[in-house]
């Protein structure tokens, strides 16, 4: 007989299956609700902090400082990572991850199921998300409550962060190895790139990285690390994001052994901007990258011509905005041997010869003189002050403009003297300029030719002032950010005539050997001693000021602006990649000869006399070598070869002038007083001059 089928049966069976399941999954709810909130709130504060960043005006890394805890972690979003490096992740570490809500059941289940077949943990069936809440709440074990901790945590991510944001701490976070984290500090630190463009290899490895940072790293385990990264390829290939052969072409590229170094371009400058605004994690600069890397190249290399223990500076400033589009404080941040450290744009140092265009602006500016006017160069005295030309020689009658081109001091004495020192200075100063002159002392006529102190980088808004026609610039460091007005506004350098006859006289200036003259208007400035070579350049577009010296103060014999710091101008000059723009002429400039000025203007006012001579004709001496001195003839010559040649030096008597040299003439009679003797090994010589009217003198030196 058959029995009907129990239905009832089945039916409460059902019911009671579902209450409990009901039952079973509001337990499971209520626990999973009360560990969470056990937990606490997730705090991300932490893993918010990045490495400070300095960038270009383009966006370029200048330089990137460490975190506190010695850390490489650099800011980087989503675009700024190469996309095929992007499948990859994803394909390898988290195919479903912009399907899931931070748990995916199935690889979870898969994980399970590896565990029960092997009897150990073969995969964590993480996603990306879960991964990224480890590494904001890191935990050494690995264990059932380490990971139902990480399901919380990652829920409580989804629920809180899009899945951009999830993906950019994965990014920022990920162990690399050492003190590197995420993916941008890794592909600086290992390819010397930013992850924006990588080949297929160098994405792959980074993949591959962060599931074991330390066994993998490429620089200590280079075999490891490039298997791990044939599993990322395999993977790619398998996934359709890499062809055959762009797998096979992968596999080929060599696993970097070592790390490179962070960047660390324009470092004065990042100092500077990271000292300003310390709580700001980027600092975006108006450096040009470029630039900067062509000039801090140049720099190292010609100052390791130069000789030991020098540094040189340049600046590179955009007139007309006053960007500062490069900064060099040093030949080396790093070289110890030139203390590289201290950013000579900013130290306070003597101009020697190079604040000289600024006195006879004030001359042209006040209708004292025109750059045809004629001065006189001669011998003379201001009590108990007599100023002498370099080379310690005199031409008698010149115009402003061959006096300022050829920097004869004397002349420029005689114009300072007429303005006055102290109105001088009080332009530089009224203009914006730091002058520091001794203390408790009133400016004196040596102010002119270097007695006092000025950074290169007032220097440079003082030239960039002329080349504006007058205000001074404030110097703009940072990218889309105007200058902060001074208060009360800074006086201009000059009116726009007495600048632009200044530029016009200075392009005239004679450029150093190799170089094309007549381009920019440049001037040298030699401070006494020999202790800082200086010179400075502009045109209607930029102004590059360039010192050279020992940062130390000390004097460096024979170092000039002219053969130390002017070449070097030049060449940055032609490194900007610009041609030279001059000046517009004024509407007022007078340009015509000495013999076209009106009278007053020929000749400089002589209101009271001051060119005192002793005769008419100064008496001639020798003023190098000195009389009994022992002269060291090993000199380096500029191509490393060794040379043996001393120089000769006279003041006063009348020209030509004749040397010679134990009874032997040395070459024929000159107009300079100059000249070059090559001896043909140690002992004693005996020097002897004489000008043109038969005046003579003598000295004996010994040679070694």
């Amino acid at each position: 007989m058959n029995r009907p089928f129990p239905w009832r049966v089945v039916r409460v069976a059902s019911g009671a299956l579902c209450i409990l399941a009901l039952a079973t999954t509001l337990a499971a709810y209520l626990l999973y609700r009360d560990y969470a909130a056990s937990l606490g709130p997730l705090d991300l504060g932490p893993a918010q902090a990045r490495s400070v960043v300095v960038l270009d005006r383009e966006g370029d890394l200048l330089r990137a400082y460490a975190t506190g805890e010695g850390r490489w972690r650099l800011p980087v979003g989503v675009e700024d990572v190469d996309p095929t490096f992007l499948a990859m992740l994803l394909a390898y570490e988290d195919k479903r991850f912009r399907e899931h809500g931070g748990v995916d059941l199935l690889a979870l289940a898969r994980a399970a199921g590896q565990l029960v077949a092997n009897g150990e943990i073969v995969s964590g069936g993480s996603t990306l998300t879960m991964q990224v809440a480890r590494l904001v709440e890191p935990r050494a074990e690995r264990s059932l409550a380490a990971k139902l901790r990480q399901i919380v945590r990652a829920r409580t991510l989804e629920a809180d962060l899009t899945k951009d944001e999830i993906l950019r701490l994965y990014l920022a976070l990920a162990p690399y190895g050492g003190n590197l984290e995420g993916v941008r500090a890794a592909s600086l630190a290992y390819f010397g790139r930013e992850p924006k463009r990588l080949s297929h290899a160098q994405a792959a490895l980074l993949v591959a990285l962060p599931q074991s940072p330390e066994t993998r790293r490429p620089d200590r385990f280079p075999q490891i690390a490039r298997a791990a990264r044939e599993r990322v390829l395999d993977r790619a290939l398998a996934a359709g994001i890499l062809s055959a052969r762009e797998r096979e072409m992968a596999a080929r590229e060599p696993v970097p052994e070592a790390r490179v170094d962070f960047p660390m371009i324009a470092a004065h400058a990042a100092d500077i901007a990271v000292g300003e605004r310390p709580q700001a994690v980027m600092h975006r600069l108006a450096i040009d990258g470029g630039l900067q890397v062509a000039l801090e190249e140049l720099v190292t290399a010609r100052v390791a011509r130069l000789g030991t223990g020098l540094s040189a500076a340049v600046l590179v400033v955009e007139n007309r905005t006053g960007a500062v589009l490069a900064h060099v404080g040093s030949a080396g941040y790093l070289d110890h041997s030139r203390r590289g450290a201290i950013d000579m744009t900013r130290a306070v140092r003597s101009p020697g010869s190079a604040l000289k265009p600024f006195i006879y602006a004030l001359a042209f500016e006040t209708g004292l003189a025109h750059p045809e006017t004629i001065l006189e160069d001669r011998p003379v005295r201001y009590g108990i002050y007599a100023p002498e030309n370099f080379d310690l020689g005199y031409q008698g009658a010149v115009t402003a403009r061959r006096a300022l081109q050829e920097s004869l001091n004397v002349p420029a004495v005689a114009l300072l003297s007429e303005i006055g020192p102290a109105r001088f200075v009080a332009r530089l100063r009224q203009a914006g300029a730091g002058v520091v002159v001794p203390r408790e002392t009133a400016p004196g006529l040596a102010v002119g030719l270097g007695g006092l102190g000025i950074t290169l980088t007032d220097v440079a808004r003082l030239y960039a002032g002329l080349a504006r026609g007058g205000p001074a610039p404030a110097l703009v460091t940072r990218a889309g950010e105007a200058p902060v007005p001074a208060d009360p506004a800074p006086m201009a350098v000059a009116d726009p005539v007495a600048a632009w006859y200044v530029f016009d006289v200075l392009r005239g200036a004679p450029a150093p050997e190799g170089a094309l003259g007549g381009r920019i208007a440049y001037k040298t400035g030699t401070s006494y001693g020999f202790r800082d070579a200086w010179a400075i350049g502009f045109d209607r577009d930029l102004t590059i000021a360039v010192w050279v010296g020992r940062a130390d103060g000390g004097a460096t014999p024979g170092l000039t602006g002219r053969n130390a710091a002017a070449p070097l101008l030049f060449d940055a000059y032609a490194r900007t990649g610009r041609e030279p723009s001059a000046l517009p002429v004024p509407a007022h400039a007078l340009i015509t000869s000495t013999a076209g000025l009106p009278p007053p203007l020929r000749h400089i006012r002589q209101d009271r006399p001051k060119t005192i001579e002793a005769t008419a004709i100064a008496r001639l001496a020798i003023a190098f070598p000195p009389d009994g001195s022992r002269v060291d003839l090993g000199l380096v010559a500029a191509d490393g070869a060794r040379e043996s040649r001393l120089a000769l030096k006279a003041q006063g008597g009348a020209l030509p002038l004749t040397w010679l040299v134990n009874g032997v003439p040395v070459g024929e009679a000159s107009l300079r007083r100059e000249a070059a003797w090559r001896p043909d090994g140690a002992g004693f010589a005996r020097i002897t001059v004489i000008d043109a009217a038969g005046e003579t003198d003598s000295v004996s030196v010994r040679l070694e």
